[in-house]
């Protein structure tokens, strides 16, 4: 069998930048044991997998260790392959996913994904969370995942937590937020129990980033920075209980998997 792929960098306007993903374009569906051993050997945060239907295509994501519900950067690198690739002159794409109907709209440079809202609720913190980030936050919210406030840039630029422990907390992820200088907020994002101990750029994160920021700051289009070390960049809105993430991408490389 052979399968194109592609490898996108999400949320950046240059290489090297926001998250790269894999995109594979399949005819039709091998068993999943092949999609995650796929996704092991590309060893990047997610790996998305595409098939075509009669209306628009079939997603699924993978990151090196499991299939997950929802990701936002390789669902905008899904959308830049469907554009340059595959439907070169279309301005929307239809994606079939497990957390229902995804859209992605060409605007010139940028593309609009539209996104189901996770607005999240106060909680308590799992054992052992707050001593593995290493610094305890103001406030702890949940929704799919934790998320931890903190209350400046610097606080989230300085966490270094300790990831085995975290690999060990009961979650499957934890967001640590904070008002940011440039940008309305910034955050950063530790999975280390799925298999990606720092996503670079983590749109699903902003579907709980996003209500929570647009409530306080009283404002619904908001700038947003993730502080990872290789860092992106998007724009949200909040529309309901939809929110619509803006965001560029840059192809790294073109070829095919053998298997």
């Amino acid at each position: 069998m052979r399968i194109p792929i592609y490898q996108v960098d999400a949320f950046a306007s240059r290489l090297f930048a926001g998250n790269p993903a894999a995109v594979c374009v399949l005819e039709s569906w091998p068993p999943d044991e092949l999609l995650r051993a796929i996704a092991a050997e590309n060893n990047l945060s997610e790996t998305a997998f595409l098939r075509a239907t009669g209306d628009g295509y079939e997603l699924r994501w993978f990151t090196p260790a499991v299939e997950v519900d929802l990701c936002g950067h390789a669902t905008l690198a899904a959308g830049y392959v469907v554009f340059h690739f595959l439907q070169p002159s279309g301005e929307q794409v239809r994606f079939a996913t497990r957390s229902g109907p995804l859209t992605v709209r060409r605007q010139g440079q940028w593309l609009e994904m539209d996104f189901p809202a996770r607005p999240p609720e106060p909680a308590e913190p799992p054992a052992g969370l707050v001593a593995a980030l290493g610094r305890a936050p103001v406030e702890i919210w949940k929704s799919r995942d934790f998320m931890a406030v903190y209350e400046s840039e610097d606080e989230i630029r300085e966490l270094r937590p300790d990831m085995d422990a975290l690999r060990r907390v009961e979650m499957f992820a934890v967001i640590v937020t904070a008002p940011g200088r440039e940008a309305d907020f910034v955050s950063r994002f530790f999975a280390p129990a799925v298999g990606v101990p720092e996503d670079p750029v983590t749109g699903s994160a902003h579907c709980t980033l996003a209500p929570y920021w647009a409530r306080r700051l009283g404002k619904e289009v908001l700038h947003a920075r993730q502080l990872s070390p290789r860092g992106g960049e998007l724009v949200c809105e909040l529309r309901g209980d939809r929110v619509l993430l803006r965001g560029q991408a840059v192809l790294y490389l073109e070829g095919f998997i053998y298997v």
